[in-house]
């Protein structure tokens, strides 16, 4: 199986690529495309799938820890 990737976009939704199966909260499957972006702000008439509607709404940059151990 091919990895999948998930990117957390700034400002905006979270990028899935890569062979995923996305089910609903009764494990019920979407109708998705090997690449697809999730809703993080909340915002979106088509969620779980982002539709822009967080442009210039939504803030949020996350950045992963450094995986330097600055000698400890």
């Amino acid at each position: 199986m091919a990895k999948v990737q998930i990117k957390v976009n700034d400002n905006g939704s979270l990028r899935v690529t890569g062979d995923v199966e996305l089910l609903d909260g009764e494990g019920k499957p979407f109708v998705t495309k090997q690449t697809f972006s999730l809703c993080r702000c909340g915002l979106s008439n088509n969620k779980p799938f982002c539709d822009g509607s967080h442009k210039g709404r939504f803030q949020s940059v996350v950045r992963a820890p450094s995986t330097e151990t600055n000698g400890q």
